[in-house]
């Protein structure tokens, strides 16, 4: 139905930055919400930023001012950008999308498999 690939997670040093991406793909769908969650080792995963398809955004307190979401609807593709990266950043970031099989009219919910971010100290 629809698949979500992440790119551009790795190894950063605490002040760095990193820019993921997250495609949607597949077959007769349209996506609404998108947004980014993360879960570092032992904890909870955690909603760090979402958008809506009007490009409304919301972030988590720890991220504001530091992460920005953005999205290209003509290719179904959420970013974020990472600023002013900490250690306490580093976790697996997965992506999540809200999205209408037109086959079906459902809204389905679908995850990626995750990109890990590491920041050193």
């Amino acid at each position: 139905q629809v698949q979500l690939v992440e790119s551009g997670g790795g190894l950063v040093q605490a002040g760095g930055s990193l820019r993921l991406s997250c495609a949607a793909s597949g077959s007769s769908f349209t996506i609404n919400a998108m947004g980014w969650y993360r879960q570092a080792p032992g904890k909870q995963r955690e909603l760090v930023a979402s958008i809506t398809s009007g490009g409304s955004t919301h972030y988590a307190d720890s991220v504001k001012g530091r992460f920005t979401i953005s999205r290209d609807n003509a290719k179904n593709t959420v970013y974020l950008q990472m600023n002013s990266l900490k250690p306490e950043d580093t976790a697996v970031y997965y992506c999540n999308a809200d999205a209408i099989i037109l086959v079906y009219m459902k809204l389905l919910n679908y995850w990626g498999q995750g990109t890990q971010v590491t920041v050193s100290s």
